[in-house]
């Protein structure tokens, strides 16, 4: 069977009737032509999970998600989520011929929003979920409640929640290690699932390879939702929970600690360590992807190389310019159109009055370009 299911020796023991696949995994890894070398790196390269069927890594995770519920005979899928987790459950649900109840925080992107429900998903948006601690405990404790009578459970992608379906992730690191065994891999976190995911799964690589080498596997958040990576940083032991994430990055506004304290000490044992970045940083490595390397990614997708920027120029990481590093895209960029605008606005004017004003841009554009490289 395709997609992730390859790896099925290391993935939960489900039988094949009850395995779903949309062709997940098995996703490009890029070698940047143009920011690597930039930075002084021969070998950067970019894994490129936004190209997943559903635009996100997160179908990795509802593969076995679903896998799972139809071993135990669940009708239906009951989940939160900021976005990617929904509409990757969505679509596997539909897949799978199981109803799907999403209850989603607050203010997630109305372009994930649409996904979810043109898979036929039942959306449910609660004010202050995901931002309130109190809305958000009455809310799990509710949906837990209605999931159990159904013989079925809730998903949330982190190992503290759903462990099973999280194996699925760990199918990035398996190729990865079979493909490229690279020396530092940059990832972006919200509760750290992801991280853990990637530590997780070359660990057991290593485990079953004689001779494989671990990584450096570098945790990156927001400042704005800095309850690991900071504590990584610092040299601690233990996740900080935070009263309110304040980053504008859609789908790491995670202000719990979920994964946490395991990334901390997966990521220290494997010679990683935690880098945080601000918003507009992440913005404009977002374009600078799309500009530069013709990789469009929602700006959660470029957290993980703007946080590799911000290590090189605090010298803040030792990378030899010959090692092979890699930063996870994690999501594509058309589910976030407001996000998608604002890129779009780096493309200078787009509306004349006529054919003349026209070409006579063009040219003007074109002897920028030429002065350019006549500098260089």
């Amino acid at each position: 069977m395709k997609g992730i299911w390859k790896y099925s020796q290391f993935l939960p023991q489900i039988a094949e009737k009850h395995r779903i696949s949309l062709g997940e995994g098995n996703t490009p890894l890029i070698r940047s032509r143009y920011i690597g070398p930039a930075l002084g790196l021969d070998n950067l390269y970019f894994k490129l999970e936004n190209v997943n069927p559903t635009g996100s890594y997160k179908d990795r995770f509802a593969a076995v998600a679903l896998a799972d519920l139809l071993s135990r005979g669940a009708t239906t899928c009951f989940a939160t989520s900021s976005g990617n987790t929904g509409a990757a459950l969505a679509a596997y649900s539909a897949a799978a011929g199981l109803r799907c109840f999403l209850v989603i925080v607050d203010g997630a992107p109305e372009g994930k929003m649409t996904q979810m429900r043109v898979y036929g998903a039942d959306t449910l948006m609660v004010k202050g979920f995901g931002i309130d601690p109190e809305v958000s405990a009455d809310v799990m404790r509710m949906l837990r409640q209605v999931a159990a009578r159904h013989r079925s459970s809730v998903q949330i992608s982190a190992y503290s929640e759903s462990p099973t379906a999280m194996v699925g992730v760990q199918t990035i690191a398996y190729e990865l290690a079979e493909s490229l065994r690279p020396q530092h891999v940059f990832v972006p976190s919200g509760g750290g699932g992801l991280a853990l995911s990637i530590v997780e799964g070359f660990r057991i690589w290593k485990s079953e390879n004689t001779g494989f080498g671990l990584p450096a596997i570098h945790c990156v958040q927001p400042v704005g939702n800095n309850t690991i990576a900071g504590a990584l940083e610092a040299g601690a032991d233990a996740a900080t929970e935070i009263a309110e994430s304040t980053t504008r990055i859609s789908g790491l506004q995670v202000p719990n600690i979920l994964d946490g304290d395991a990334v901390i000490a997966g990521c220290r044992l494997s010679g990683g360590t935690g880098h945080l970045i601000t918003d507009d940083a992440v913005y404009a490595s977002q374009q600078e992807l799309a500009a530069n390397e013709g990789i469009y990614c929602e700006p959660a997708g470029a957290v993980a190389l703007a946080g590799l920027k911000s290590a090189l120029a605090a010298s803040a990481v030792n990378v030899g310019s010959k090692e092979t590093i890699v930063c996870l895209v994690t999501g594509h960029g058309f589910k976030d159109p407001a996000s998608a605008s604002r890129l779009a606005n780096f493309g200078g004017r787009s509306y004349f009055e006529s054919t003349k004003e026209t070409f006579s841009y063009i040219e003007s554009k074109l002897n920028d370009v030429k002065n350019k490289y006549d500098k260089n």
